[in-house]
């Protein structure tokens, strides 16, 4: 097993960023997500998506440069594709430990294609849905 360091370093700016994210997918303030929370925020993207895909970028809060820079954060590995294991470790470093049940439907809900794995496309339809979401509420 490699003990290669991962080529983003966060700074303090860059993990309350992360927090405020996770914060906003967190509806009932709990510290953790439920996968009624994450489902539910998912589902209004792919919702959205589809009847008014021109409203998500108007919308998002987060430019594409943004979306890239979060996006490296959670691919440890830089191979444009986030796994479970990536996930689960950035999730950890937040303070957020995610169980196997958490992970599994965050991937599931996220992995629109079903290869298993998050790409950039489907983290930022993530991210945006969630923002997006949230200006409702």
């Amino acid at each position: 097993m490699s003990n290669k360091q991962p080529d983003v370093k966060l700074d303090d700016e860059q993990i309350s960023e992360l927090r405020e994210i996770f914060r906003s997918f967190d509806r009932n303030n709990d510290g953790s997500l439920t996968q009624l929370e994450l489902g539910s925020l998912l589902r209004s993207l792919e919702f959205v998506a589809l009847v008014a895909p021109e409203l998500l970028p108007e919308k998002s809060p987060y430019s594409e440069e943004q979306l890239k820079h979060l996006f490296k954060m959670f691919d440890r590995d830089g191979n444009g594709f986030i796994t479970a294991a990536e996930l689960a470790h950035s999730m950890a470093k937040l303070g957020h430990a995610l169980t196997a049940e958490e992970l599994t439907g965050m991937i599931k809900e996220a992995d629109t294609d079903g290869d298993g794995r998050i790409s950039f496309q489907e983290f930022s339809q993530a991210i945006t849905s969630a923002a997006f979401d949230n200006s409702w509420v």
